[in-house]
């Protein structure tokens, strides 16, 4: 897994911590992943919802939300903050 590009979340965006854009493999990539702090710990991950209200496209096992939200974390801290797009 590897993170193309991370937004962090503005000032005031209530527990949103950051937009990532993630590449699982060389066939799958997922954009516009919101990471958020839930009110109990941890974290959760959400990507946007399809066109017309359609609801969530995908979701995610609590082990890949783990390991998308810890990635997501590692990049807001290391060097791809100097490449946010």
């Amino acid at each position: 897994m590897k993170v193309i590009s991370i937004r962090p979340a503005p000032n005031g965006a209530g527990s949103a911590v950051a937009q990532v854009d993630i590449q699982f493999n060389d066939d799958i990539k997922f954009f516009g992943l919101r990471v958020s702090r839930r009110a109990g710990g941890g974290f959760s991950v959400f990507a946007p919802n399809g066109q017309g209200g359609a609801g969530r496209v995908v979701t995610f096992s609590p082990t890949l939300v783990k390991e998308i939200s810890s990635a997501a974390l590692a990049a807001l801290q290391g060097p791809l903050l100097n490449e946010v797009h």
